[in-house]
């Protein structure tokens, strides 16, 4: 196939795919925290899922194409995502007035992440699934937990 007057061949689109799931995967993600009027929103899920498969993507072709002159290990990138994104996450939890907030932020930010590695490995199976998980945390656990809270405010309004 050729690509702006390159040759592409089957692992170059087979890359393309793993880079596409990402981050279409992550913006579906980011979508529902557009929704709640979440700081980090479709952009930063779909850059942080695309980020990690596009080092999962790299690690895995260098490694393909040097498994016979150095002993390199893949997965090293992989934990590397993860220390990255460890520290972007805690860069959207603030504490404020005795108040944490970020934290579902910043967990979605690392089920991001873990699906872009999901996605960058090829396992898009996986990679969806958590997807339709995180977002039914998002949605119907964030309803439940909703209920939940007014309850328990109604139950110290009336103690009160």
């Amino acid at each position: 196939m050729e690509f702006f007057g390159f040759f592409i061949g089957e692992e170059t689109i087979e890359a393309f795919k793993h880079l596409l799931v990402a981050a279409v995967l992550g913006m579906f993600l980011g979508l529902e925290r557009v929704f709640a009027h979440k700081m980090a929103g479709m952009r930063t899920y779909g850059l942080v899922s695309l980020g990690s498969a596009l080092f999962i993507v790299i690690s895995t072709t260098i490694t393909a194409l040097y498994v016979t002159t150095t002993p390199f290990d893949p997965l090293r990138v992989a934990a590397s995502v993860v220390t990255g994104i460890g520290f972007i996450s805690a860069g959207v939890i603030i504490f404020r007035n005795s108040h944490v907030e970020g934290l579902t932020t910043a967990a979605g930010l690392w089920v991001a992440a873990g699906i872009g590695i999901a996605s960058g490995f090829g396992l898009y199976h996986i990679a969806i699934f958590a997807t339709f998980i995180t977002l039914f945390i998002f949605t119907v656990v964030w309803a439940f937990e909703n209920k939940i809270r007014k309850i328990t405010n109604d139950l110290d309004d009336k103690d009160s």
